[in-house]
This record gives structure tokens, sequence and C-alpha cells, in this order.
């Protein structure tokens, strides 16, 4: 379903401070978040990014890792630009405004076309997405279709589907979001979604080759997690140690150096690269960053700024969302300067 199932064997597989430190958010996030940054007392007299992000003031990291999995290698050395990055993952209250402005219909909520899918029937074109459903037994770890289940009625107002409005609360990251869906909100917006090397250059935050965000020790004092991720033998029983089973609000742990929050686990965010790895380049798939609350350590482990997953272009999960980058628009005059050797 959208060539969901095909994909959905891919996601099993091996899927110095160069910026200015960024000011304490200027409203709390978590619990008591409204969901939509507060914006600054100068943003209407100065062109700038918009509400809610970091001005990053880009440079050259290495980006990869020779120790994880085979499609986060090889290292090397990357340039990237100024550019500034939404603090967290958009909130289910931003792209409500966004729907507000516009009635914009996300994949997700459009009935598959039965030109495209001509085996399926009546209820089997129905809107729908991607929703985790926990097991109680497992034949086989690469069979993901045995928890991922294709759920009519689940869309970014429904994450577990029908009857679970009250799930998308307005300060959780919105999920069951497509790339065109994302597409459609950056423009709106007046941004666009992080290259790959952008999304990593900000998760590192100066920290070069680290591990993770943080640095390269797993965990926290007294072993407590740092993200929002799976512990527990996934796909069976998530402890919660960290606070959630499930989605969490946006920043309920602690921001990276450079003031972005849930760089790592809550949901795996969309880029805007094309997936390729050692086999080649993956068709319709774009490169999702970060890792998600069902990230385990036995099963994928991918909270970490160097790791990858495929995630197709037509396809909505209920771990899955984005958040977006502004770039400063150059000038002809600093083009012609920046050409200059």
């Amino acid at each position: 379903m959208r060539r969901l199932w095909r994909r959905l064997g891919l996601l099993a597989l091996p899927a110095a401070f160069a910026c200015a430190a960024a000011a304490p958010p200027s409203e709390p996030l978590c619990g008591a978040y409204s969901g939509l940054p507060v914006a600054g007392k100068s943003a209407a007299a100065m062109p700038g990014p918009p509400p809610g992000m970091v001005m990053l003031t880009g440079g050259r990291f290495r980006m990869g890792s020779e120790k994880f999995y085979r499609e986060e290698r090889p290292t090397r050395e990357v340039a990237v630009a100024a550019f500034a990055m939404q603090r967290h993952e958009v909130t289910v209250a931003q792209f409500a405004a966004f729907f507000k402005a516009t009635g914009y219909v996300t994949v997700a909520e459009r009935p598959l076309d039965s030109r495209q899918y001509p085996k399926l029937k009546g209820d089997e074109l129905r809107p729908g997405s991607l929703v985790f459903r926990q097991p109680t037994q497992v034949q086989n770890l690469n069979d993901i279709g045995q928890w991922w289940v294709w759920t009519p009625g689940a869309y970014w107002r429904a994450p577990a589907g029908p009857g679970s409005a009250a799930q998308a609360r307005p300060n959780h990251p919105v999920v069951h979001i497509a790339f065109e869906d994302a597409m459609a909100y950056a423009r709106w917006s007046g941004t666009d979604l992080p290259t790959e090397a952008e999304w990593e250059y900000a998760a590192r935050a100066g920290l070069a080759e680290a591990d993770y965000v943080w640095g390269n020790q797993k965990t926290g004092p007294a072993g407590l997690p740092l993200a929002n991720h799976w512990q527990g033998l996934f796909p069976f029983k998530d402890f919660g140690d960290d606070g959630f089973q499930g989605v969490a609000p946006v920043g309920c742990f602690a921001a990276n150096r450079w003031g972005l929050f849930d760089m790592a686990g809550n949901v795996w965010e969309i880029t805007s690269d094309d997936y390729a790895d050692e086999k080649g380049p993956y068709q319709a798939m774009k490169v999702a960053k970060g890792g998600s609350f069902l990230c385990a350590d036995n099963f994928c482990g991918r909270y970490r700024p160097a790791a990858r997953t495929p995630h197709g272009v037509d396809t909505g999960m209920q771990h899955v969302g984005f958040r977006t980058v502004w770039r400063p628009v150059k000038t002809p005059l600093q083009s012609a300067k920046a050409s200059i050797p």
C-alpha cells in the first residue's frame, strides 16, 4: 500500500564551536509549552529566520561514523553554509496553523489510487497510515509487518487511528507526514527541509565525531536515558525509563550545545536528500535522521547523529515527523565575493 510493504522491509535494514551559542528558550518547552514559538520583539523589523529558530554560522565537520552501521560509512569532511534550524520538531500546533491557513490535505488523508493499486478493493483504498502495534509474539525481527499495521483513519490529528485525537497534543511533534506534506508546510512557512549534512552538523553541535549528540556515553548520570527512545526488548516491552512510552512533547530533554531539542529520539525527521548507501540509490526514498521513540539498542540503536534510514516519499508513519531550516538569501554582491578564492 503506497508501495509500503516493500519499503517496510528496507526500514529494518541498516537503514571548535563553529556556531553561535543559542540563547536560552524564550518560552518553556515540554509540559506547559503551547507548541507555537513566540516571536521576538524585533521579528517584524528585521529580516531573518521565523520565530523559534537557532542561527548557525556554518563550517566544516566530519560526517558519518565508522563504528556502527555500514550505511553511515565512510566518515568524510563536509562543509555547510550558514543556516537557521527550528529548535524543535514541527509540532501539531504549528501544523494545525498551516492547515487552518491553507486547508492542506496530507497524503495520509487521501484515498489510495485504484489505478496504482488495482488489487485493492473497497475499504482497502481508504485513507490511512502506518501505526505501531505492540505484538505479543514475533516470529522474525526482519518482518516488521508484525508490529507496523496499516490503519485506515490514522493521520496527523489521529496518530493511532480513529478515536485517538486526544493523542495529537499541540506540543507533540506532528507525525504521519509524507515528504510532500513536509515540503508543503516548509513552503508555506518560508523555510525548507534540511539536507542530511545540515541536519547532522546541527545535531553534532561541534562535538566532533561523538557517538551521540551529547557525547560518547550512551546514558547520563545513574544510567538515565538522555533522549526519548525504547528501553527494553523491542518490540515487546518499553520500560519507559526515559519517562515516556511513545512520543513525548517537544523539549522534554536537554537541548544540545547549540540549543536544539530532540535531535536524538522522539520521532525520525525527514530531510531533503535522496537516500543511497553502499548498495546505491533507493528509488523514491528520502533520508530520515535522528531515530525515534521506537529505537531500541537490540533492534535499531539509531538515535545518533550519524544514523540514517530510508523513508518512502509517499509514506506516513506514527514515528516520523520533521523540522525545518531557513537559509539567508545572498545578494548578487555577496555571491560574487563568495566565489573569489
